[in-house]
């Protein structure tokens, strides 16, 4: 999809040196990538905390019983 931006040429110099590209394409395109990674990330930092596991549930145990049914 063409899209026209006006994007401050020194920020944009600093990220391509920053991200080592070769193109303005291709350093837009790490940035929004980076940018909708760390957005995901903050949605699973949120979730942190609020999962609640049941009493006296052991993640080594349950991994042994999983492995011990194939």
């Amino acid at each position: 999809m063409p899209t026209n931006l006006a994007v401050k040429d020194a920020l944009l110099e600093k990220a391509l040196k920053a991200g080592g590209l070769r193109t303005k394409k291709e350093t837009v395109t790490k940035a929004l990538e980076e940018f909708i990674q760390r957005r995901q990330q903050r949605k699973i930092l949120r979730a942190m905390g609020s999962i609640e596991f049941r009493e006296g549930w052991g993640y080594k145990t349950d991994r042994q019983d999983r492995t011990s049914r194939r």
